[in-house]
């Protein structure tokens, strides 16, 4: 993806005299991925005060070292926050080793800069994904004590019960883990099938399906609807969009 900067909110903000790597250096500034920025001192790419450094792991001083990238200063770029309605059959990376199509196709041919997913949606789950280029604002949102609720709609291949709905929230161990959701409800049902609203705090991996499946329940759809205050709404799928400031912001309070 190009590189250019677009307006948005304030982005990273780095402790000055603090040491790390160029490589997260450059990526905590939301320039590139650790991957990529490595990739780029290895080439040559990069200055650490005026001299080519080749080692991703050279410890730079936030605010001390000057660190350039083709010559260029690098920066703190403007903290960019887009939502994606994911289709389902994508993979939620950068890249798959297994040639996976991923939910980057979905990008092609935008003018921004570079994104990284903030949490995942697994390959057949569907609905909102965010993407941002400052990781520690992501890792706000994605972390348990500090990020908001996730609300999902689920189909499952059964009508569900009030016992159902009570173990849900009450949880279940499973592979050593406590699974549970914050909240559960019907929305609807058919004859055979039904569809729940489902409320996480956190995010463990499939914890929704695992969830379920240690229920005797299986899912047939799963769409995340909503993140904190920021709901999904009318976009289609497979498009994004740019968050402005209030958004942002009302997904940290």
């Amino acid at each position: 993806m190009a590189s250019r900067r677009v307006p948005a909110s304030s982005g990273a903000r780095l402790d000055s005299g603090v040491r790390h790597g160029v490589a997260r250096h450059i990526s905590r500034l939301g320039m590139a991925s650790r991957s990529e920025a490595a990739a780029w001192v290895r080439s040559g790419r990069v200055r650490v005060n005026g001299r080519v450094v080749r080692d991703p792991e050279f410890p730079v001083r936030d605010g001390v070292d000057a660190v350039a990238v083709d010559g260029a200063g690098a920066a703190a770029a403007g903290r960019v926050v887009l939502m994606l309605n994911k289709p389902r059959g994508l993979v939620t990376t950068t890249r798959d080793e297994k040639g996976r199509a991923t939910v980057y196709q979905c990008l092609q041919g935008a003018n921004l800069p570079w994104l990284a997913p903030v949490g995942r949606l697994d390959k057949a789950s569907e609905g909102l994904l965010l993407f941002s280029n400052d990781p520690a604002w992501a890792a706000r949102i994605t972390a348990p004590a500090t990020g908001p609720d996730k609300t999902y709609h689920v189909q499952i291949d059964q009508l569900p019960t009030a016992r159902l709905l009570q173990q849900l929230t009450r949880g279940v161990d499973v592979d050593g883990e406590r699974l549970r959701a914050t909240a559960a409800r019907s929305l609807r049902s058919g004859a055979r099938h039904a569809w729940l609203e489902i409320v996480l705090d956190e995010g463990r991996n499939r914890h929704i399906r695992r969830l379920l499946e240690a229920c005797g329940v299986a899912v047939l759809r799963l769409v995340r609807v909503r993140i904190g205050g920021l709901a999904l709404g009318e976009l289609p799928k497979g498009q994004w969009r740019l968050l402005g400031e209030q958004e942002i912001a009302a997904l940290c309070a």
